[in-house]
C-alpha cells in the first residue's frame, strides 16, 4: 500500500522521498519551536549561524533566558538577533522583566527601548518569582505593546519557578491553582498578548510525578494554539507530541532541534512515540 505523501515540498531536506507527518513551512502559527539563545551554554554568532544553517527551517524563534543578554556586548546580541531575523525567526527575551521592575517605571521603559534597539521582537513577562495581581500583569502587557513589541506572559503553577531552583526548594513552596492560571492567561490574551508561555516547574520539571492533568486543563481552557510549553527534556516533548500531536508549541534547548523535529515529522522516536505522530495534509 502506498503511503500518503505528507511532506511539504517547500522544505529543503534530503531523502524527501520518505513521507512524513505534515509540517507547514515558515512562517508558522502552530507547531512552533522556540530555542534557547546563549544562557546555560555560552555561544556566539558563529555557532548560532551554524545552528540556522543546519536546522533553521525548524526554528521559529529564539529566547534569551535569564537576562543572559545583560552580560554580553550589544554588538554580539545584535549579530545573533540579526541571524535569527535573516532566517525568519523571531527574537524573544526570557524572564528578566521581574528584575527590571525592582528599579521602577523608568527602568522598564529603558529596558523596552534597548530591547528594540538590539533586535528583540517579543518580551516575556515572567511571574515565577514575583507576586503580581492580574491587573498589574495586564498593565505590563499594555506597556510592552505600546512600545511596539509583542507580549508573551509566562505563567506557572509553581511559586518560585524560574529555571535554576532545586526540587527541594520548590517543594517547600505552595502551588498555584490551575484554574487561576487559565483565567489569567485568557485575560492577557484578551489584552493583546500574542502567546502564553507555560512554566514547566510543577508540571514536568522538578516534580516527583508529572502533573499531566494540569497541562490538559491548560490546553483545554486556553487553546493549544495560544500556549507554548517549556519542554527541555526529550521525554517531556515526546509526551506532548504523543498526546497533542505535532502542532503543540514547544520551547527546547538549541541542541534538541533535530531530535524534536524528527519526532514532529514521525521519522524517528522513542519506544512510546515510534510511528505514532501523524498529521495528514490534503490538497
Amino acid at each position: 500500500m502506498r503511503m500518503a505523501d505528507t511532506t511539504d515540498r517547500a522544505h529543503d531536506v534530503s531523502f524527501n522521498f520518505i513521507p512524513r507527518a505534515y509540517r507547514p513551512a515558515k512562517p508558522r502559527s502552530i507547531g512552533l519551536t522556540e530555542i534557547r539563545a546563549p544562557h546555560y551554554f555560552a555561544y556566539g554568532p558563529r555557532h548560532m549561524q551554524d545552528v540556522f544553517d543546519v536546522a533553521g527551517q525548524w526554528v521559529d524563534g529564539i529566547k534569551w533566558a535569564g537576562g543572559s543578554f545583560s552580560l554580553m556586548p550589544q554588538e554580539q546580541i545584535k549579530k545573533i538577533n540579526d541571524i535569527a531575523h535573516d532566517n525568519g525567526a523571531y527574537v524573544s527575551s526570557g524572564g528578566w522583566i521581574e528584575t527590571v521592575l525592582r528599579f521602577g517605571e523608568d527602568a522598564v521603559d529603558k529596558y523596552l527601548e534597548e530591547a528594540k534597539e538590539v533586535g528583540f521582537d517579543t518580551i516575556e513577562i515572567s511571574t515565577g518569582f514575583i507576586a503580581i495581581p492580574t491587573s498589574g500583569l495586564l498593565r505590563l502587557v499594555e506597556r510592552v505593546k505600546e512600545a511596539g513589541l509583542k507580549a508573551k506572559p509566562e505563567l506557572g503553577i509553581q511559586i518560585g519557578s524560574g529555571g535554576d531552583s532545586a526540587e527541594s526548594e520548590l517543594a517547600a513552596e505552595d502551588k498555584k491553582d490551575v484554574g487561576d492560571l487559565i483565567e489569567r492567561a485568557k485575560a492577557t490574551l484578551d489584552a493583546g498578548a500574542d502567546i502564553v508561555m507555560i512554566e514547566s516547574e510543577g508540571i514536568t520539571e522538578n516534580v516527583s510525578e508529572w502533573n499531566t492533568s494540569a497541562a490538559a486543563e491548560i490546553i483545554n481552557g486556553v487553546g493549544l494554539e495560544n500556549v507554548m510549553f517549556e519542554a527541555s527534556d526529550p521525554l517531556v516533548f515526546e509526551w506532548y507530541l504523543k498526546n497533542y500531536g505535532n502542532e503543540v508549541n514547544l520551547f527546547v534547548d538549541h541542541s534538541q532541534i533535530l531530535q524534536l523535529e524528527g519526532m514532529r515529522q514521525n521519522i524517528w522516536g522513542n519506544k512510546g512515540s515510534w510511528g505514532r505522530i501523524i498529521n495528514p495534509h490534503f490538497g
